[in-house]
């Protein structure tokens, strides 16, 4: 099942036409994940068309300002109801499934952002999003229901236009996921070489203090996201 906002659907309907090529059965559901009435019905159809819920992969986010004083109010509250919010009702949704299944596999796509505070509500949106997966992980532990945050670091797409194209592939993220299906994780951070600053983030708070918020650093990060927003 397939599902994402109403004005991707060209974008669902070639991943839908891609599976069935490869002869998987694929259904397009449009979706906004802050309107809990459209996540039920993603939810009833999905059990209507395959009857159980296998795999959850919570993959909706967007990004915002590096500063918090950039964003609009209205904003802030999109970040956090389309990065959080959304993810605990999708999870809460399928979890009666799940639980009556005795089995299920949850994926959350976090970032390194919420390993290492960078970016304003996103960065508090996405620590808030480990928060969840943690406590899921912990809820559903003796159900046979796997739980895993995967934290990309920076990627090639559309949240990164201003840094090129030399980014790492989102192919990496996709891979991932399917690995934390067949064998379920509590954690995996991808490019693997971001393991390294996080490790030293959580080890050494003092230094990232002083690190990102070294004046040169925040023009850096707040020009490249100011740049981006006044992009076409």
């Amino acid at each position: 099942m397939l599902a994402a906002l109403a004005d991707e659907r060209d974008i669902l309907d070639r991943l839908c036409a891609d599976a069935e090529q490869a002869g998987v059965r694929a259904l397009v559901v449009p979706t906004d994940v802050t309107i809990r009435a459209e996540i039920d019905h993603l939810v009833k159809a999905t059990l209507g068309a395959f009857e159980t819920i296998d795999v959850l992969a919570n993959v909706a986010g967007i990004g915002s300002s590096a500063a918090l004083c950039d964003d609009t109010d209205e904003h802030l509250r999109r970040v956090v109801e389309v990065n959080l919010l959304g993810c605990a009702r999708m999870i809460q949704a399928v979890l009666p499934a799940m639980r009556m299944q005795g089995s299920g596999s949850i994926i959350n796509i976090g970032s390194i952002a919420g390993e290492a505070a960078v970016m304003g509500i996103y960065s508090a949106s996405k620590f808030g999003l480990r928060g969840l997966t943690d406590t899921v992980r912990r809820e559903t532990r003796s159900l046979n229901i796997g739980v895993t945050l995967i934290e990309p670091g920076y990627l090639r797409s559309s949240m990164n236009a201003s840094m090129g194209n030399g980014l790492p592939s989102p192919d990496i993220v996709a891979r991932a996921v399917v690995r934390a299906v067949l064998r379920p994780r509590r954690r995996v951070i991808v490019p693997s070489y971001y393991a390294v600053p996080v490790y030293f983030a959580k080890l050494f708070p003092g230094l990232i203090d002083l690190i990102v918020g070294d004046p040169r650093i925040q023009r850096r990060l707040n020009r490249d996201t100011r740049a981006e927003r006044s992009s076409p």
